[in-house]
């Protein structure tokens, strides 16, 4: 069970989207303990009482990332009947998220996240891999009721699943949104599904 989040808590949370509208607005050099005081309307000393320091507000935007994927995967476990059913609702909320949000690529794929902070890099790892995680349980519940070919490699195809979408993410951030991720993903997903799609026998007896 999920211990119940204190005030400071919540403020650092509140915080750290006020940072990921910063780094939307300006970029991750734009990203400052100054700019996100100004932002929140408190002087840079009143941002000091929650962070030490601009590495510290990046950990919190990261932690925010984290938190909001893993309750996608928490919801789709709770709304969704089969294992596919359960992946193509995690892959629209994963693209909706980046809709809503996009400063998270700009912090996933920045200079910051692969030349900067060596805890920053493994902590992106350990949020991504964390994901990929849930994903191969998901996997793993679709062999074991029928929906999965049993044969997939659930490691390799939670890295697929994974590909329907971060290309894609690149494609729109660097085309300034005009690349359409949401359809993308949506073809994508039909050849997912073509290739770790369980076929009932009833269906090959006929052809």
């Amino acid at each position: 069970m999920r211990a119940k989040k204190t005030k400071t808590d919540i403020r650092q949370e509140q915080i750290a989207q006020v940072a990921l509208d910063v780094v939307e607005r300006h970029g991750m050099r734009g990203l400052n303990v100054a700019r996100v005081a100004k932002a929140v309307g408190v002087v840079p000393s009143g941002l000091y009482r929650h962070f030490s320091s601009k590495n510290d507000v990046l950990a919190s935007v990261l932690n925010l990332i984290a938190e909001r994927m893993e309750s996608n995967v928490t919801q789709v476990r709770r709304n969704s009947a089969s294992a596919l059913d359960r992946l193509h609702d995690l892959l629209t909320r994963h693209v909706e998220l980046v809709l809503r949000n996009s400063a998270i690529p700009r912090v996933v794929f920045s200079e910051e996240m692969f030349h900067g902070q060596s805890a920053h890099r493994r902590r992106m790892y350990e949020i991504i891999r964390g994901y990929l995680h849930h994903v191969v349980q998901l996997i793993r519940d679709g062999q074991r009721d029928g929906f999965i070919r049993t044969e997939v490699d659930p490691e390799a195809a939670s890295v697929l699943f994974l590909g329907l979408i971060q290309p894609g993410v690149v494609l729109w951030v660097m085309s300034g949104g005009a690349f359409d991720i949401a359809a993308h993903a949506e073809a994508g997903w039909k050849l997912f599904v073509e290739a770790v799609e369980s076929i009932p026998s009833h269906t090959l007896a006929s052809r």
